[in-house]
């Protein structure tokens, strides 16, 4: 099979065994965005006890949480780690959205796609995966969303050399899937299933639905 086909197939397995996971689970798309920001070098059950303490504080909107300090806000944060950085991350975030955009995430709907990437790069503390995670999770834009686990599967299965980079992955599944925001979010959460599952850094190749393809058994990431 060549690339597309691989990556094809691995999806159509991909949703055979774990079905839809219909993420990102959330209130609101500013919630999601915050999450986006409280996730990096962390666990989702971490992310889920700050959001919750965002929530039972009334300050998880925009306005509200521009407004609070940020020692109350990296207390409140807390459990997602490294908090006074992320809060740092957070207010800068907040910044250029009422700077430029008067607060008002709607108003980020209409802007294409690449320019909003850029404009998110720009801010102190967003990376790529970040800025990703918030434009197709968060606005619904097509954009393919890499990350450890997503190198690691490709890798494995022989779609990526080691020198490859997140640029480089990232348009390996756009140039060779329908620009559908849908699909992108369907298939990076079934990857992370899989890598969480199956695709370890210590693989667990017995039962993967990937099992029959060709791939390398090693440690990878």
């Amino acid at each position: 099979m060549n690339s597309r086909e691989t990556i094809l197939e691995i999806y159509k397995r991909l949703l055979e065994r774990y079905s839809k996971q219909d993420w990102w689970p959330s209130e609101s798309r500013f919630e999601v965005i915050i999450g986006a920001i409280l996730t990096q070098n962390t666990n989702w059950r971490n992310v889920e006890k700050a959001i919750e303490n965002l929530k039972k504080a009334n300050i998880l909107t925009a306005e509200k949480m521009y407004q609070c300090n940020s020692q109350t806000l990296a207390e409140l944060i807390r459990p997602s780690g490294y908090y006074n950085i992320k809060t740092k991350r957070i207010k800068n975030f907040l910044e250029w959205l009422f700077e430029n955009y008067d607060g008002q995430i709607e108003t980020l709907e209409p802007i294409e796609t690449s320019c909003l990437r850029e404009e998110l790069l720009s801010i102190n503390g967003i990376g790529k995966e970040t800025a990703d995670s918030i434009l197709l999770y968060g606005l619904e834009k097509p954009t393919f969303i890499v990350d450890s686990y997503t190198a690691r599967v490709l890798g494995r299965h022989g779609l990526i050399d080691s020198y490859c980079g997140y640029d480089d992955i990232k348009e390996l599944f756009e140039s060779n899937l329908d620009k559908d925001a849908k699909l992108y979010n369907e298939y990076h959460a079934l990857i992370v299933t899989l890598g969480k599952e199956h695709c370890k850094k210590r693989p667990i190749c017995d039962g993967c639905p990937l099992e029959s393809l060709p791939h390398e058994i090693e440690e990878y990431f």
